[in-house]
């Protein structure tokens, strides 16, 4: 069995380069530590931690329709509801499930089980 890494999307309005082209469908990679880390050195990031996810996008994104290069200037001009949609996707491809704990009481004996998130706040 083997991990999946890549996710392909369809966006919902589409990147439309300058010869007017519609660009949908794409994939999406699993994000690694230095995905979510080096745009943190970016002077841009630096000045508006908003762009942190369109950094991030930009180095998670492979494909889009027919473009050569996705970078940031590409995620920078999607639409509002691409970008949303991008933003949430990323989340549900590179969420991790807290772990789940079974214990037992020790006064009712009665089984519990607790999820241990320790990213919520």
């Amino acid at each position: 069995m083997s991990l999946q890494t890549e996710y392909p999307f369809v966006l919902p309005k589409g990147y439309v380069d300058r010869d007017g082209n519609v660009h949908k469908k794409g994939t999406m990679r699993l994000a690694t530590a230095a995905d979510e880390i080096l745009p943190m050195k970016d002077v841009r990031v630096q000045q508006n931690q908003s762009y942190l996810s369109i950094m991030i996008l930009s180095r998670v994104i492979t494909e889009l329709g027919e473009l050569k290069n996705i970078d940031a200037r590409v995620i920078e001009n999607l639409f509002t509801p691409d970008l949303a949609y991008l933003q949430d996707f990323y989340q549900k491809i590179n969420q991790v499930e807290p772990p789940n704990y079974k214990f037992n009481c020790s006064k009712c004996g009665h089984t519990n089980e607790v999820s241990l998130d320790f990213l919520a706040q």
